[in-house]
């Protein structure tokens, strides 16, 4: 079994920069590509960013990429999101997942376990 659990969430301007952490413990974290995630009010979840067990590969979402970065530290057993030049559309819970398949995947249902999520709002 694997717990995740985000932190880092809040309130930031428009412009502004945050940055989002995961925290897994159980099972193995080197081995697992992680994820990150969003929901907005009244939208699906979509995908934001991933990253694979090595680092050595990502993908972001069109909406997010040149402004946000995923990167992990495995001896930590922590995912980070880096969000940066934020706008009011990023607003959203945001959850990490774990997935026990290699490739950083945009597709929620290739994820095994997901945190509780940690909720970012962007004032303008």
């Amino acid at each position: 079994q694997v717990q995740l659990v985000e932190s880092g969430g809040g309130l930031v301007q428009a412009g502004g920069s945050l940055r989002l952490s995961c925290a897994a413990s159980g099972r193995a974290f080197s081995t697992f590509t992680m994820g990150w995630f969003r929901q907005a009010p009244g939208k699906e979840r979509e995908f934001v960013g991933a990253i694979s067990w090595s680092g050595g590969g990502t993908n972001y979402a069109d909406s997010v990429k040149g402004r946000f970065i995923v990167s992990r530290v495995n001896a930590k057993a922590t995912v980070y999101l880096e969000m940066n030049s934020v706008k009011p559309e990023d607003t959203a819970v945001y959850y990490c997942a774990a997935r026990y398949g290699s490739g950083p995947s945009p597709a929620g249902y290739d994820y095994n376990h997901w945190g509780q999520g940690t909720q970012v709002i962007v004032s303008s």
